[in-house]
C-alpha cells in the first residue's frame, strides 16, 4: 500500500512538472511565432527572435517545435494569428496586476483573467487604471565572469544604457525598454555572451500588505501565470515589516 501510495505521489508531482514544462514550450513557442510575424525569420536581423530562441534552448524546447513556432509566424502553418495583448486589473487590498498576454482568442483570454481575478478577490480594470504605475524597461543580464565592474561600466556608458548594477553574480543593465532589441546587436558587436534579456514592468509605487493577504495574492498571481495565453504579470505588492 506505502508503494502505491508512493508512486501515486510521484505520478502526481510528474505530472505538475509535464504541465509546467508544456506552459513553458507554449508560452515560448508564441513569443517565437509573434517575433517572427513582426520582425521576420531571420535570426541575423531579428534580436528579439534570436533572444526568444535562446531562450526556448535554455529550457530544451525541441528543434521542431522552435521551426514550428517561425512558420506559425512567418504563415506557413496554420492560420492561427497571435496579437500582443494588456489587461489591468485590481487584486485583494487594492494592489495593482498588470498582465501580458499572446492570444488568439481575446474573448476567451479576458474571461479567464476576469474569472482567475475574481476567484482571489480581484476585479478586472481598464485600460490605463494601473499602467501609469509602472515604469517598462529593458533588461539585459551578463554574468560577471564574462567581464569585470569596469568593462560593464564602459559598456553601459558606449551603449547608452539608463543603468547597471551588480546583482546575483549578473550585470544588469537598463535600457528604455522601445531600445533594447537594438541595444542587445550592438553588445552583440562587442562579442559579449547575453545570458538572457526581457522587458519588465517595475512599480513607482507599492502597496503595504499583511503576510494572510501575501498568500492570496500569491495564489492569485500563480493561478493567472497557469493560463494558457498569459506571457507575463507583474504586481505592486511588498510584505509589511513586521
Amino acid at each position: 500500500m506505502s508503494g502505491h501510495s508512493k508512486w501515486s505521489t510521484i505520478k502526481r508531482k510528474k505530472g505538475v512538472l509535464d504541465q509546467k514544462r508544456g506552459k513553458l514550450f507554449s508560452s515560448m513557442g508564441r513569443e517565437i511565432t509573434i517575433s517572427a510575424r513582426l520582425f521576420g525569420s531571420d535570426v541575423d536581423t531579428n534580436a528579439r527572435l534570436r533572444q526568444a530562441i535562446k531562450k526556448a534552448k535554455s529550457i530544451n524546447m525541441p528543434n521542431a517545435n522552435i521551426d514550428k513556432a517561425i512558420k506559425k509566424g512567418t504563415g506557413e502553418l496554420e492560420n492561427t494569428v497571435y496579437e500582443e495583448v494588456s489587461y489591468e486589473g485590481y487584486g485583494p487590498n487594492g494592489v495593482a496586476i498588470f498582465i501580458e498576454t499572446i492570444t488568439d482568442n481575446k474573448n476567451r483570454t479576458v474571461a479567464e483573467i476576469r474569472h482567475a481575478l475574481s476567484k482571489f478577490g480581484g476585479s478586472l480594470g481598464q485600460n490605463g487604471s494601473v499602467a501609469w504605475n509602472f515604469e517598462k524597461i529593458g533588461i539585459v543580464l551578463i554574468e560577471d565572469s564574462n567581464m569585470t565592474e569596469e568593462e560593464a561600466l564602459n559598456l553601459s556608458i558606449e551603449v547608452d544604457a539608463v543603468d547597471f548594477k551588480l546583482e546575483d553574480k549578473y550585470f544588469k543593465i537598463f535600457f528604455d525598454h522601445d531600445m533594447l532589441y537594438e541595444k542587445i546587436e550592438l553588445i552583440e558587436e562587442n562579442s559579449l555572451e547575453i545570458d538572457s534579456s526581457f522587458i519588465e514592468l517595475l512599480p513607482k509605487n507599492f502597496v503595504e500588505v499583511s503576510e494572510e493577504n501575501f498568500l492570496t495574492i500569491n495564489k492569485l498571481i500563480d493561478s493567472l501565470e497557469d493560463l494558457e495565453d498569459i506571457q507575463n504579470v507583474y504586481s505592486n505588492y511588498r510584505v509589511e515589516k513586521n
